[in-house]
């Protein structure tokens, strides 16, 4: 059985090491990134059981992609190759301090050509949990029928949605219309994550989450769950790039939540995985294993 299932894009990045100039220097780094990709990534070093459904290219960037994920122990044997369309990719500079400038090149790309029959209902309705994220729904209008049918086929079988929130202004031209996915969206699910800017994207259903987490940053997160909040402070680190550190939140909460741990834990298990990430120069690279994390907090790790 699959403990998590999920779908949405993965690129290609090509990034310069930190102060560099693209324009002038010759060191790049080649690796892959999306929300999805690098949770399912966290989770299997946790030790779960993940499948990531999406569309690359038949290219090499596709095949890297795809090489990525099955090296790490990611079940990708639904992920479908288009012949027609390339694989997506992203162009990273830390230019100042830890702000890097992303420049997406997704038009025409195989990730955005996602649809509703990609979506496995036979393994939704097998999987522990389905995540989502509000990147997937962006990304064009089969790709949102996907993520719709997904969480439907979810939902019927009484397998709990989890929702990043994940608000990318880019993927979202009229303001209005991401208001009303993300909040439909969240509406239908059981764990929601939002940032605390997020909040007012899905303001009209909030008391109607059953567990929401909010992020700070460095003021830490907190989680609202039966009516009770718990709070836990951000672990101290040395951020090399904060680009992956909200994936590797949610896959440190969601990999204590699969274990039942208490709310409390679970938030300090996502704080733990958020101080990794942010350590990295890679939004997955640097994303612990069981063992990695033992010295750091035994009560987090059985």
């Amino acid at each position: 059985m699959t403990h998590v299932l999920t779908l949405g894009e993965a690129l290609a990045v090509v990034a310069t090491e930190p102060g560099d100039r693209l324009r002038h220097t010759d060191r790049l780094r080649l690796d892959i990134c999306g929300s999805e990709t690098s949770l399912a990534i966290g989770l299997i070093r946790l030790g779960h059981r993940v499948t990531w459904i999406g569309r690359v290219g038949d290219d090499e960037l596709g095949r890297r992609i795809l090489a990525t994920l099955h090296g790490e122990g990611v079940n990708v044997r639904g992920c479908r190759t288009d012949t027609t369309s390339p694989t997506g990719m992203v162009l990273k500079e830390l230019r100042f301090g830890t702000f890097p400038r992303l420049t997406h090149y997704r038009a025409g790309t195989a990730g955005l050509g996602l649809s509703p029959l990609d979506v496995p209902t036979g393994a939704v309705r097998e999987a522990r949990l389905l995540h989502i994220t509000g990147i997937t729904p962006g990304l064009s209008p089969s790709a949102y029928e996907a993520v719709k049918q997904a969480v439907s086929t979810a939902k019927d079988a009484g397998v709990p949605v989890s929702f990043d929130v994940n608000y990318h202004a880019e993927l979202w031209p009229e303001a209005n219309e991401a208001v009303d996915v993300l909040s439909s969206l969240a509406a239908k699910s059981d764990v929601v994550f939002a940032n605390q800017d997020e909040l007012m994207l899905i303001e009209s259903v909030l008391n109607r989450i059953p567990e929401l987490v909010v992020t700070r940053g460095e003021k830490g997160a907190s989680v609202t769950v039966g009516g009770l909040r718990f709070d836990t402070t951000a672990v101290p680190v040395s951020v090399v790039d904060p680009s992956g550190a909200g994936e590797a939140f949610v896959a440190g909460y969601l990999s204590a939540l699969l274990e039942d741990l208490h709310p409390s834990m679970r938030l300090q298990r996502g704080a733990l995985l958020s101080a990794f990430s942010l350590a990295s120069a890679s939004a997955w690279h640097g994303l612990p294993s069981r063992d990695d994390l033992r010295p750091v907090n035994r009560d987090l790790v059985r």
